[in-house]
């Protein structure tokens, strides 16, 4: 049984308001990708990376990690879940076999932590149902009604933000993804396509610093994280 990553990576990550990709953001002398491909590349259980890019991405081929026969690109797709679905499939015709696992990761989340990427391999590596990096909600929870007044307030002691990696058998993964695509469901993330096939996936605890950087205050506050791990 064999480990790939997958990094789905063809998003252009408006919210930033950058001048190019958030990916391709500098952070502490490298991109925002390289930071996060490093996470894969320096995991000795990782047998290959599968990265789904744009069709006009020209930030790619620029980097000197784009040659490193251990990462593969495929062509990703109009949301999130088209692009893993392509990388799936680009597996299972190459190296990959149905009973692999894959740990799908986004790539403006470079500040995993190996311990935290050790555990879930450990946790929900060999499990049929696999699992996520997920932290307990920790803040008081508000449903939104209408023009934003609060409608109530959600007991938070069960709730969990779901992270990545995200870690799945691969056949199943693939399996299900194409499921919830045929009935319409759009998933924005693997646990959720796992769920709507009746699994129930694993929640392992990570930390809180394994941030997906969305805004611009999330790289500064991502580049603090890295110089504390350094």
């Amino acid at each position: 049984m064999k480990y790939w990553a997958v990094i789905p990576a063809a998003g252009v990550g408006a919210r930033m308001g950058a001048d190019r990709p958030k990916q391709y953001l500098e952070l502490l002398g490298r991109t925002v990708i390289e930071h996060t491909l490093s996470r894969f590349l320096d995991h000795p259980a990782i047998a290959g990376v599968f990265v789904a890019l744009g069709p006009q991405d020209g930030y790619w081929p620029q980097l000197p990690v784009a040659a490193d026969a251990r990462i593969t690109r495929v062509e990703g797709g109009r949301e999130r879940c088209h692009s893993v679905l392509n990388a799936l499939r680009a597996i299972l015709a190459g190296p990959g076999q149905e009973e692999d696992r894959v740990l799908v990761h986004d790539a403006a989340r470079p500040c995993l932590r190996r311990e935290d990427l050790d555990r879930l391999i450990e946790e929900a590596g060999a499990t049929p149902e696999g699992g996520i990096l997920a932290v307990p909600v920790r803040d008081t929870m508000k449903r939104a009604g209408a023009a934003d007044a609060i409608d109530h307030t959600i007991d938070r002691n069960a709730l969990w933000h779901a992270l990545t990696p995200q870690l799945f058998p691969l056949g199943a993964l693939h399996e299900a993804l194409q499921s919830a695509l045929d009935a319409g469901h759009e998933v924005t993330d693997e646990a959720s396509a796992m769920e709507h096939a009746g699994y129930r996936p694993r929640l392992v605890r990570g930390h809180a610093d394994n941030i997906k950087i969305t805004l611009p205050e999330d790289l500064a506050l991502a580049r603090f994280y890295l110089e504390q791990s350094a």
